[in-house]
């Protein structure tokens, strides 16, 4: 049975639920996700490890920060965790969004003396390719904008705000965007913006990435990109899965995971 708990990281009480027994594993749901997508996957791997399934700040029962968070914010809080929760290694489990936050400590010195067995599904990070679609919606939002740079800063942002909120302006705008204000939506554009390539040289872990074959959200080009940028990783696919592979074949996923965590 799972119990829940709170780990108060800068005064932002970060839920979390602890169940399994054996050595840690540190779980991490994706974006616009909570810890009760990934408590199935931790129940399954309750015989070989303590799983630690939180939720992220904004996410699940955990509150949004004050402020717009960057991927390195993120670390920072799993850092902090990890750090004053255990006093040996790690290992980490990881789903899209907590792919990026992965990838950012995996590169770090802490990441190196603190996390061993690293197992990534549907990550995040790599700079996607682009649809002229995209680039049209892009520069239109650009040209769209241009006129309020001339605006003096106190009518400037009120103008933008407006333009925001204009049906044209949320056309142009990620369905995952336009579901986002505030803190969130600002955090939202950091993680996105910024492609994670440069950390892959510096991940010296072993590293199983584990890929949906139908991956619509971090497609399979993804996950070769960071098997080619870390020296010790190995991409497995699963046929017949999508993003979220360890909902859609879940036995074939436990297996492979458990087989490399043991």
């Amino acid at each position: 049975m799972a119990n829940a708990e709170t780990y108060i990281y800068k005064d932002l009480p970060i839920s979390y639920e602890v169940i399994g027994k054996g050595k840690p594993l540190v779980v991490l749901h994706g974006w616009g996700s909570s810890r009760r997508v990934m408590m199935p996957l931790a129940r399954s791997l309750a015989h070989i490890r303590t799983s630690y399934v939180l939720d992220l700040p904004g996410f699940g029962d955990t509150p949004e920060p004050n402020t717009s968070w960057s991927i390195d914010d993120y670390a920072d809080a799993i850092e902090s965790f990890i750090s004053n929760k255990f006093e040996q290694p790690v290992d980490l489990l990881v789903h899209s969004f907590g792919g990026r936050i992965t990838l950012k400590l995996c590169s770090r010195k802490f990441g190196s003396q603190r996390i061993q067995k690293v197992l990534i599904t549907g990550g995040a990070g790599m700079k996607p390719k682009r649809s002229l679609k995209f680039y049209f919606r892009k520069y239109l939002a650009k040209l769209l904008k241009l006129p309020f740079s001339i605006l003096p800063e106190s009518y400037r942002e009120p103008a933008l705000l407006k333009l925001r909120q204009t049906s044209l302006w949320k056309s142009l705008g990620s369905g995952e965007y336009n579901q986002l204000s505030g803190v969130m939506r600002e955090t939202f554009v950091k993680s996105v913006t910024e492609y994670l390539e440069k950390c892959l040289p510096l991940i010296p872990h072993d590293i199983l990435l584990l890929w949906g074959r139908n991956d619509d959200a971090t497609p399979v080009y993804q996950g070769e990109r960071i098997e080619q940028g870390i020296k010790n990783s190995a991409l497995v696919i699963i046929e017949d899965a999508g993003h979220y592979a360890f909902l859609d074949k879940p036995k074939q996923f436990v297996s492979i995971a458990e087989a490399y965590f043991k």
